[in-house]
């Protein structure tokens, strides 16, 4: 199934809500037919019974078509607390989008829709999500909770994250995060959106999401990067000028004349993320803008029923 193709025809809509809806509809409809069929009735509103449950709630209905047990779930039931962090520093917003490129073909943009997807999931499964945004300082926070206009609040303030001025914003993931990782104290699903630009700083950095593992929470990484330019370095080669959003730091090369040293770092650098967060129990997924929701969706799949 291409998501991709699904957010292709819908994209002029830009409603951050009813976009996110549709690619997961899109997502629920292609499991049917894939072999994640299984996890289709998760997005009912069902869970599996298990034996020695009541079987006041069991879906009689919904046995008669499918041979196993489900129980209904209903609005006051919360099954997951997720806790979505989205790095919103200048680095966050590139690549720089012209008026005929869609909003999600930023890092930005990505991480916006891609925590809005999430969120439709969660409020299918009544579960409670809570939001954080930082950069150079922290900008924003609203705790986990399940409620419809809870649910407002925070998508509102992620279609925010589309409208802002983008100014000249560091980051200061490592501090944010420890400061994040004292506000959570229930178990907690924490999902990571960030183009993790502290490279020479990867032990104090790993220190911070060990930080934010405290009261046996799960953390979920996704490492967002444009794939073409910052992992390929895909740039035709005439004179270019780079420029560093952060600190406007600029040098002037032939692309050709780096390509093959910076592809070379970009992948060592990525190799060193992975393994720590594995020798760690952090979830790391990198994750290319347009084109990696799926993944975003399959992962939170994957990890939940892991988590519970």
């Amino acid at each position: 199934m291409k998501i991709e193709s699904q957010i292709g025809i819908i994209a002029s809509f830009q409603h951050l809500e009813l976009l996110a809806n549709q690619v997961v509809e899109g997502f629920i409809s292609g499991m049917h037919k894939s072999p994640f069929h299984g996890f289709s009735a998760e997005f009912a509103e069902h869970k599996v019974y298990n034996t020695g449950e009541s079987t006041k709630h069991i879906d009689w209905k919904l046995f008669a078509k499918t041979d196993r047990l489900y129980t209904k779930q209903f609005e006051e039931e919360t099954n997951l607390r997720c806790h979505i962090i989205i790095d919103n520093s200048s680095s966050m917003h590139y690549p720089k989008l012209n008026t005929n490129q869609n909003f999600y073909e930023s890092k930005i943009g990505f991480s916006v829709l891609a925590s809005a997807i999430l969120m439709n999931l969660l409020k299918k499964q009544r579960d409670a999500v809570g939001l954080s945004v930082f950069s150079d300082t922290y900008e924003y926070y609203a705790p986990e909770k399940g409620s419809d206009r809870h649910h407002r609040m925070v998508l509102n303030a992620l279609e925010n994250l589309l409208e802002e001025p983008v100014g000249k914003k560091s980051t200061d993931t490592i501090t944010f995060l420890h400061q994040i990782a004292e506000k959570i104290h229930r178990r907690s699903m924490i999902v990571l959106f960030t183009d993790m630009f502290q490279i020479g700083e990867e032990e104090r950095l790993l220190t911070a999401l060990q930080h934010l593992k405290h009261n046996k929470h799960k953390v979920v990484l996704f490492h967002v990067v444009d794939g073409k330019t910052e992992l390929n370095f895909d740039f035709d080669n005439v004179p270019r000028k780079f420029i560093d959003v952060e600190t406007g730091d600029e040098i002037v090369v032939f692309a050709d004349n780096v390509k093959e040293e910076y592809e070379k770092q970009a992948a060592s650098y990525f190799k060193r993320l992975a393994l720590s967060c594995a020798q760690n129990k952090i979830k790391y997924v990198p994750v290319s803008v347009r084109e990696d929701f799926e993944k975003i969706m399959l992962t939170y799949l994957v990890e939940k029923q892991k988590f519970g």
